[in-house]
Order: structure tokens, then sequence, then C-alpha cells
């Protein structure tokens, strides 16, 4: 896998370079510190893949991005960055990226995003991928009454029947603890700050406590 390094630092780029030896049929064949030289080193030596900070100065690692997929669609790039900006990740994936990395990352990650974009796969550094996710999986969480339990929703019913506490445990067969534990949660769940704004709502979604 012949590589090109991008990177404004000249330390940073050493050290990649250093790291990259270390993991094996991976040679580094340029490196470059602007946008510029990185199209005019790609375009010289081909890569197979190109390693891409985010950030660089004049123009960005994301236009250096554009001109070498416009000039060089089949190499690769996985950019690198300090931050997780979940915008910036799927800028760069509506360029044509690869992959993304934090510059934190694990040695270890740093080669599966390597290997993964030589061979055709997104890689996405894990905590980048949770943030972009994240949103995805509030959507599905259940909200509201929704989100209660099958026992909390018996005891919200009983709740608001006028049921107390300990007639409530009785019935169920459950300790009082337990009630009053199941009530804290669902409190806490539907944004109650008192105990009669939760018997307002078990009488308000009586229907949907059945």
């Amino acid at each position: 896998m012949r590589v090109l390094i991008v990177d404004d630092h000249t330390l940073v780029r050493a050290g990649l370079s250093r790291l990259l030896q270390t993991f094996g049929d991976i040679d580094v064949v340029a490196e470059a510190s602007t946008a510029e030289q990185a199209l005019e080193m790609a375009l010289f030596h081909r890569p197979d893949l190109i390693l891409m900070d985010l950030s660089l100065p004049g123009r960005s690692g994301l236009e250096a991005l554009s001109d070498v997929r416009a000039h060089l669609p089949h190499v690769h790039t996985v950019m690198m960055s300090m931050h997780d900006d979940t915008s910036h990740v799927r800028d760069a994936l509506d360029r044509g990226a690869v992959g993304f990395v934090v510059k934190d990352a694990a040695p270890a990650e740093l080669e599966l995003a390597l290997r993964a974009a030589v061979a055709g796969q997104v890689f996405l550094s894990p905590q980048i991928s949770a943030k972009m996710l994240a949103p995805l999986i509030a959507r599905e969480r259940p909200t509201g009454i929704a989100a209660l339990s099958p026992r909390q929703k018996q005891i919200l019913r009983r709740l608001g029947s006028g049921q107390s506490t300990k007639e409530i445990a009785a019935e169920l067969g459950i300790s009082i603890k337990t009630v009053e534990t199941h009530r804290a949660r669902m409190m806490e769940t539907l944004g109650c700050r008192r105990a009669t704004d939760l018997l307002l709502l078990a009488v308000r979604h009586e229907k949907d406590l059945i």
C-alpha cells in the first residue's frame, strides 16, 4: 500500500511516517504540507491512499480532497482531525473520503482505517460513529408514556384510579418500596416535579395505560 501523508506539521508527518512503516506492507511514498502540495504529490507519485489532515494552511483538507478526487478518482482518502465535528465528517464523506479518524486514535485504529479504505470500505473512529448515530437512536427511542415499562404502566394506572401505594403493592404482590421506586423513576421519565403532576398524567392518559 503506497501512502501519501498530508499534514502541515513536520513532526506530525514524521511521527505518522514512522508509525505507518511499522504496520507492514505500507510504504510512505511522499509527504505534503498544503492542499497544493497534496495534489502535486498525488499526481506525481500516484499513491493508493492519502492520509490527509482536515486543517491545512490556506485551502483546507476538504478542498484538497475535492482536488484529488477530481484528478485521481481512484485514489482513496482518509481524513484526520483533532476534532470529531459531525458536519465536517459528513462533508468529507460527501466529497469522497472513505475514512475519518481523530488524531488521538490508537495506532491500531489508524491501521484499520487505512486497510478498510484500500478495501473500499468506509471507516470512522468509534467516537465519530457514536456521535453520528446518536440522533438516529434518539428518534427511535420511545418517549412519554410509551417509554414506561409494563409494570410502571400498571402502577401509574392504579395511581390514577386513586389507589394508595400500600394498596398497589398488595394488589401487584410487590413491596411498598418497589412501588415508590417505580413512582420516582416514572416522575423522572415523564418530567414530573410533583406527585400531583404524575397523577394528572395518569388520569389524562388512562386509555394509554391499558
